[in-house]
């Protein structure tokens, strides 16, 4: 099934100059990017991403991280993205994640672990609606 995700590369992937290498294992997997642009999030933005894990005792330093540095946020597109992505992103533990992902060449730990996933339909449609409005989104011509 056709699909849309959002996907984020957190300040540690930027700051490590990845942005073209992560979009390469994108399109070589066969998504599609819509939708891009590089934001510095404020500390509201990133409470505001992140909600769902208020009150978790790591909550503070997951918005901190969020907010230490420029993200690029996109949106991807294709058969079945978001599996496709999170396989592409490995598991969330660096040491977890199988050889050849994203997390495993290039994550230094469960805190600071390059990038971000929706991980349904449903979270993919809010978090995609949080960071662009709808005629930001380029649909694929095929």
């Amino acid at each position: 099934m056709q699909e849309s995700t959002l996907s984020i590369i957190k300040p540690d992937g930027v700051e490590k100059n990845l942005i073209g290498q992560i979009y390469k294992r994108f399109e070589d997997s066969g998504l599609r990017i819509l939708a891009a642009r590089m934001i510095h999030l404020t500390k509201e933005d990133a409470e505001g991403f992140y909600g769902i894990h208020s009150g978790k005792p790591f909550f503070s330093d997951l918005v901190s991280y969020m907010t230490s540095g420029p993200v690029m946020v996109q949106v991807l597109f294709g058969e079945d993205a978001i599996s496709k992505n999170r396989e592409i992103m490995g598991a969330t533990n660096p040491k977890d994640a199988e050889k050849g992902t994203i997390r495993s060449d290039f994550a230094e730990s469960i805190e600071r672990n390059i990038v971000h996933g929706s991980d349904g339909p449903e979270t993919a449609n809010s978090e995609i609606s949080f960071f662009f409005k709808r005629e930001e989104i380029c649909l694929p011509t095929i």
